[in-house]
C-alpha cells in the first residue's frame, strides 16, 4: 500500500493518502505534509510532542490534526518527521516526532483547505485527500 502520493494541481499541492488503519493514514498524511515541508533532507526525530485534537467529522479531525502540524512549524519551530496517532471518537492524540525548523530549509505551507478533501474507508483500508494552500 502506498502511503502517500502526489496528484497534479494547478496552483496549490495536493495529495491523497492511504493506511490499512485511520490511524494509520493520519500517520501517512502527517509524512506527506512533512515531505511538502522538507523538499530533501530526511528530518531528524530528536524532539517529541504530543499534540490533541477534536472534529465533529473524520474530514474536520483530519483537517484539524494537519492545521496543527503546520501551526508547530510556525509558532513553535517544530518539523514533524513522524507521528504515532490514536484516535477515538472523533479525538485525535498524537505523539510527534521531529526537530526544530532552524535545521532545515522549508518550503511553506500556508494553509489546509476543505476544497476536495476526504476521508473515506475503501475495501483495502482508509483514504484521505487533501489540498494545501502553499
Amino acid at each position: 500500500m502506498i502511503k502517500f502520493k502526489f496528484l497534479p494541481h494547478t496552483a496549490d499541492i495536493k495529495f491523497q493518502a492511504n493506511g490499512k488503519t485511520k490511524d494509520a493514514l493520519f500517520e501517512n498524511c502527517a509524512l506527506a505534509v512533512s515531505s511538502v515541508y522538507a523538499r530533501g533532507p530526511k528530518i531528524k526525530d530528536k524532539i517529541k510532542k504530543t499534540i490533541q485534537v477534536s472534529g465533529k467529522d473524520d474530514s474536520s479531525l483530519l483537517y484539524n490534526f494537519l492545521e496543527e502540524l503546520i501551526f508547530q512549524v510556525d509558532a513553535n519551530s517544530f518539523i514533524t518527521a513522524k507521528a504515532k496517532v490514536k484516535i477515538e471518537t472523533n479525538h485525535l492524540k498524537a505523539t510527534l516526532f521531529g526537530d526544530e525548523v532552524e535545521n532545515y530549509e522549508l518550503d511553506s505551507i500556508k494553509a489546509v483547505t476543505y476544497h476536495q478533501m476526504y476521508v473515506k474507508q475503501t475495501r483495502l483500508g482508509w483514504q484521505a485527500q487533501v489540498i494545501l494552500d502553499v
